[in-house]
Formats: structure tokens, sequence, C-alpha cells
């Protein structure tokens, strides 16, 4: 293949750079294969250059709907980036998953400690025989009060991991996104 095809390809695979590795080799293999079907029909370099038009365009076409307008995170709009990220990102596969997964399970926690430690007091107080209560306990310590204390600041202690959680996820599916507005800012002709 002629260098200047060659460069063509390589111009277009970092207009793609948006794209997951998967797809954008895909695309370059499917420009290439109908570069390769040209020059076999007898085409010039140059008239097939001309014939695939600007690579930005090319390449933009392909980005199609990767551009988004909205810039608000709703419930359903992190979900949805949360979505498209697992899929197109490898980092995402790990990062989005376990933060969004953390961040309400440590949250939960947060609001069980305090109430399980509220059941012993009020159980041990009150002498009502709640099935269980008996049970809650932390490293043995049976002192309902030293419980209840404990279940207080294991409780806020929980939280605090779970909001981290979650600012966390915020940060990074922002700062994903910035990235890819800023490489699609690119793509765009001036």
């Amino acid at each position: 293949m002629e260098r200047i095809l060659n460069n063509y390809l390589e111009k277009i695979e970092k207009y793609l750079k948006p794209l997951p590795v998967s797809e954008r080799v895909d695309i370059v293999k499917e420009i290439k294969s109908e570069m390769l079907e040209l020059q076999d029909n007898g085409k010039k370099a140059e008239e097939i250059i001309e014939r695939l038009g600007d690579p930005k365009e090319l390449a933009k076409a392909y980005l199609g709907d990767l551009i988004s307008n909205s810039n608000s995170l709703g419930s359903n709009r992190v979900l949805a980036i949360c979505a498209y990220y697992s899929l197109a990102s490898f980092s995402g596969l790990f990062v989005i998953p376990i933060l969004a997964i953390c961040s309400p399970v440590f949250i939960l926690c947060a609001i069980a400690a305090p109430i399980l430690g509220a059941v012993k007091l009020i159980d041990a107080l009150l002498n009502l025989g709640i099935p269980y209560a008996g049970n809650i306990d932390i490293s043995g310590i049976q002192n309902p009060f030293i419980v209840f204390i404990l279940c207080i600041i294991i409780g806020v202690a929980l939280y605090l991991v779970g909001y981290g959680c979650w600012k966390l996820l915020v940060r990074y599916i922002k700062a994903v996104s910035n990235t890819k507005r800023r490489l699609l800012e690119e793509v765009r002709p001036a």
C-alpha cells in the first residue's frame, strides 16, 4: 500500500481515539479494505483519497452519536454514562462498577449500624427480649451503651467511605467525559 494511503489511515485512527480499540481497528480495516479494492480497480492513491474525503470528516461520520450535548448528571444520566463507559473503557470495566456498588452498600451499612446499636440499647434498657438483639456486639463487647456509641462511630465512618466512593465515581465520570470532549473537539473541523 502506498505511503499516502497509510498516512490517511493513520490520521483516521488518530481521529477515532475516543472509540474503543476494537471498534477503531475494525473501522480502519474496513477503510483499508475499501482502499485496496479501489486500487485493484485501477484507481490511483490520490483518486482514492479524493473519493474518501477529508479524514476528519470521515472519522466524524464514524463517531456519530458519541458527541453528547447534555451536561447534567442526574441519576438516569449517571446510569447511562456508567453503561457507556463500562463498555467503552477497560478501566471503566473495573472502576465504575466497583464504585457504583461500594457507594450505596457502604451508605446502607452506615444507616444499619446505628439502628442495630439502638436496637441493642433499647432491648437492654427496657428488657424487651427482642430476638437476636443479644447477638449484636462488637468484638465481644456486650455493654449496650458502648456498643451503641461504637455503632454510631462505625456508621459515620461507613457513611464517609460511601460518600467518598460516590464522589470518586462522579469525579471519574466527569474526567472521562472531559477527556472525550477534548478528543472530539480535536476531530471537529476548525
